[in-house]
Formats: structure tokens, C-alpha cells, sequence
């Protein structure tokens, strides 16, 4: 695999090894390449992720968990953007992404730039700008 110049890195309050189990599931060409775990000497939550790498549709992430005791969240003023292939795949992203999440903008076309198009934040918080060209 060649080595991604910029690659995006998450970080979840708690949460990385379900978020990334999750995202692993929706996308096609993805799979977890590593999930290390924080130990007793911490300095996070014993169990919780230390360092991750996985692929989303073929992109190289990286997630960890928060380790400073402070809830950190996402907002919508850093999404992700998926360029969708298809009625079909873009519907079921927008499904799984917006379940138990928050639909900031529904599915619907978007003349003249998109034939279909969605913004959710998930149920971690990320948000997500699903695209369906014209």
C-alpha cells in the first residue's frame, strides 16, 4: 500500500474502537490494520484505544481516544466528504450514519451541483457530507 501523504486522525472520548468497528462495517474496502490499547500505566482508561489505524473505502484513518480527562467534541466545521457512486449507496450511508446521529441536512437534490445530497453528524459526533454527483 502507498503511504497517504495526509491522513485524517479522529479522536474520540471514548469511543474510538466502536466508532472505528462501526465505520469498518458501513464502507466497502475498509478493514482495521491496528487497535492499540492503553495499559495500566495509562495515561488513558486502561482498555481504551491508544493508537489506530484502519482504511475507509481504500483512505488511511488513524483514531484514538482522548486521554486529558476532557470531552472533546466534533463539530460540523470539519467534515468528511463521501463522493457516492449510486442511488443505492448513498441512501444506505445516509441510513446507517444518521442512526441514533443528528441530520443536519436531509437526503435531497441539490441542482445544479449534486443529483443527491446529505449532511449528518453520527452518533460519535463526526460529520459527514454524503454526495451523490450530478
Amino acid at each position: 500500500m502507498i503511504q497517504q501523504k495526509i491522513v485524517p486522525f479522529l479522536m474520540f472520548n471514548g469511543r474510538a474502537e466502536e466508532a472505528v468497528d462501526f465505520y469498518t462495517t458501513i464502507f466497502n474496502d475498509s478493514e482495521i490494520a491496528a487497535m492499540n490499547r492503553y495499559g495500566t500505566e495509562g495515561p488513558g482508561a486502561e482498555g481504551t484505544i491508544n493508537h489506530s489505524k484502519f482504511t475507509l473505502n481504500g483512505q488511511q484513518f488513524m483514531a484514538i481516544d482522548n486521554a486529558n480527562g476532557t470531552d472533546v467534541p466534533f463539530t460540523p466545521a470539519v467534515s468528511l466528504v463521501v463522493n457516492c457512486d449510486s442511488e443505492e449507496e448513498i441512501r444506505h450511508l445516509y441510513d446507517r450514519l444518521k442512526t441514533d446521529g443528528e441530520v443536519l441536512m436531509e437526503l435531497m437534490p441539490m441542482p445544479p451541483v449534486a443529483r443527491q445530497f446529505a449532511w449528518v453528524a453520527d452518533r460519535f459526533g463526526l460529520s459527514w457530507q454524503l454526495n451523490l454527483s450530478v
